[in-house]
């Protein structure tokens, strides 16, 4: 029931405040009391409402989030940034012709919210009688080659063109997309290189041989991997399964991991001082953000956890690990196809892609000596999807879960998910992405080279690996 003194705006910032300080803490279950302390006086206000939405799609709390989009739009119906956000909420929890006609509201609102062409352009495969590419041309024709704007609609625009088998205007789209994002980034892929080979010499044979006295808790089940690489995929067979729940992709084993071996200076303190820390307390740190409750297996399927996969062994020795692999070239392709905005910085050049790819994958082939077998499984995205059940099997197994048929079945899955791949996990398995980057192989030439001077395989499934330095 609406509260009859709605909360002062002091003391609702000292609320979210202190709401961010326990997020920050990885104090999750004081930060969903505070939250829904908070909302109760929030009725009425779609000021915090928005606020207290944000905070739980933050949380991989979806469906809390879209309750407080819902009453701040009731307030607010044509506020086109309330709105996008409730759109963001409706794409998790798998309503897309809802978020799809909401996100048509935006742009007739609000035609400058590039954002919303994009995403909007990615929440069904278009179709020839039904699809926004005319609309797209008309907009982008009206913003200037230099207005931020041309990033996102012109990726819109690709993926339109894709869908409609226009392969080579599709590509063209994508390049000026990417070509003007990475043109307003400071990256430089070699810094993250870096860091992945001082992991590697950190994280040796020696530290393994080690005995680490970590937290025992067998809940965690870590999915990793490059992006668009399967992972959400494993992450929807696994979580259809009635003992798994799955947190999406969370940022929570970082932060655990920068807190205990804090202060350091940078990146490179950052992963000496963690080869130090109190493994058992960081696995419980990690532990405490798990979601109250939980079943037998919680997923955690933050591609970039890949980097921290001797923590994970020497904190949470009973933690399951799975790490998709997929051939490069359409790894490589369907990461430099998709707009992240923040995240995956080395997306936007081919050159970075290629050097970021061989550099994870040496990674990869450390840890595949070092990582203890029982505890580590690696799927090849292409043997998934020619061999759904098969696969699926194994990878119950390897949970320690017995069988259940709703695992064949993932797209009815209702488990919430916001990732690039939140549209395609809501159908069955399909093939169709499977060799996609032969449509462009004049245009990914740049890429293939780097590929074959690395020795790196671009044909058969994952493809061979590559166990030499980053290049």
């Amino acid at each position: 029931m609406p509260s009859a003194h709605p909360t002062a705006p002091s003391t609702a910032t000292d609320a979210l405040r202190r709401i961010d300080q326990h997020h920050r803490s990885g104090q999750r279950e004081a930060c969903i009391a505070a939250m829904r302390a908070l909302a109760g006086d929030a009725a009425g206000q779609p000021a915090l409402l928005q606020e207290l939405g944000l905070r739980y799609t933050l949380l991989g709390l979806h469906h809390e989030a879209e309750q407080c989009y819902a009453q701040a739009r009731a307030l607010q119906p044509d506020d086109p940034p309330g709105l996008y956000n409730h759109a963001t909420a409706l794409t998790a929890l798998g309503r897309l012709d809802e978020a799809e006609a909401t996100l048509d509201r935006v742009i007739e609102l609000a035609p400058q919210d590039a954002d919303a062409w994009y995403n909007r352009a990615t929440l069904r495969r278009q179709a020839p009688q039904r699809n926004h590419v005319a609309q797209i041309e008309r907009r982008l024709a009206q913003v200037t080659a230099s207005d931020e704007a041309q990033i996102a609609l012109n990726y819109a625009l690709s993926k339109e063109r894709e869908d409609l088998g226009e392969n080579a205007a599709a590509f063209a789209a994508l390049k000026r997309g990417a070509d003007a994002r990475r043109h307003r980034m400071q990256y430089r892929v070699e810094d993250d290189l870096e860091t992945m080979r001082l992991i590697a010499a950190t994280f040796d044979a020696g530290f393994f041989a080690r005995t680490h006295a970590g937290h025992d808790d067998a809940r965690p089940l870590f999915v990793v991997g490059l992006p668009r690489s399967g992972t959400t995929l494993v992450d929807r067979i696994l979580g259809a399964h009635p003992a798994v729940a799955s947190r999406g992709e969370s940022a929570d084993l970082a932060q655990a991991v920068v807190r205990a071996a804090s202060p350091a200076s940078g990146k490179a303190e950052l992963v000496r001082r963690s080869a130090q820390v109190d493994f058992a307390a960081l696995g419980r740190d990690y532990a405490s953000t798990l979601p109250a409750g939980a079943p037998a297996r919680v997923i955690d399927k933050t591609p970039g956890n890949f980097l921290y996969l001797a923590l994970v062994a020497a904190a949470l020795p009973q933690a399951r690990i799975v790490h998709l692999r997929r051939n490069p070239m359409d790894a490589c392709y369907a990461m430099y196809k998709t707009l992240f905005r923040m995240a995956y910085p080395f997306s936007y050049d081919l050159d970075d892609l290629a050097r970021y790819w061989l550099g994870y994958d040496a990674l990869m082939a450390h840890w595949r000596t070092l990582l203890p077998p029982g505890r580590f499984l690696e799927i090849d995205y292409e043997t998934l999807v020619d061999d759904q059940q098969g696969v699926s099997r194994q990878l119950l197994v390897h949970a320690g879960l017995a069988w259940d048929d709703a695992c064949l079945h993932f797209e009815h899955n209702s488990q919430p998910t916001l990732t690039a791949s939140a549209a395609q996990v809501r159908q069955p398995i399909y093939r169709s992405s499977v060799g996609l980057w032969r449509r462009y192989e004049r245009e990914l030439a740049p890429l293939r080279r780097h590929f074959e001077n690395a020795g790196v395989r671009i044909d058969g499934a994952a493809a061979a690996t590559c166990a030499g330095s980053a290049a």
